[in-house]
């Protein structure tokens, strides 16, 4: 038997054999977030700074990269791990309150252009590294799910299944 080997486009096994705070480390140092932490930062003013605007944004890109269901659980490990504070930014060993991760949140959400740019920034880079990247999409279709019914074996039209998910 004749075995093809297939060129990856990730390694994964390069990630994952990283720590965690050594991934996010990677995110941290590679998200190009710059204007956006500006803009916060100038929106908040000469205003308290118990939790400042870099925290702030760190941790919720730590949550992402932990991959925390909820705002709270990433605040149990914020309280948890004196690194994972100290990484973010949280110099005062303090963490926020969830009514703060509100507000910031909030104000998140009315930047979602600029993150939105952030994103495709990203997106360009991978363009730039890996030419072709996104000219064509390939995906084993066993990995989508179906709900559709098997074709009805008297061959009439039930109505109790989808079609469009047969094609």
């Amino acid at each position: 038997m004749a075995i093809i080997p297939q060129q990856t486009f990730f390694v994964w096994s390069e990630i994952e054999n990283l720590g965690d705070l050594e991934r996010l480390r990677l995110v941290l140092e590679y998200m190009p977030d710059e204007e956006l932490m500006r803009v916060l930062e100038k929106e908040r003013g000469n205003g308290r700074d118990d939790y400042p605007v870099r925290a702030m944004w760190n941790s919720i890109l730590a949550g992402i990269v932990f991959e925390h269901p909820s705002i709270e659980s990433l605040r149990r490990e914020l309280l948890r791990n004196g690194q994972l504070r100290f990484m973010c930014g949280f110099r005062n060993g303090k963490v926020p309150e969830a009514y703060v991760y509100s507000r910031f949140l909030r104000k998140l959400f009315g930047k979602e252009e600029m993150i939105n740019e952030i994103f495709n920034k990203l997106v360009d880079e991978l363009e730039e590294l890996l030419p072709g990247f996104g000219k064509s999409l390939a995906i084993d279709g066993k990995a989508i799910s179906s709900f559709a019914k098997r074709e009805n074996k008297t061959k009439g039209e039930d109505g109790r299944r989808d079609l469009d998910a047969l094609e």
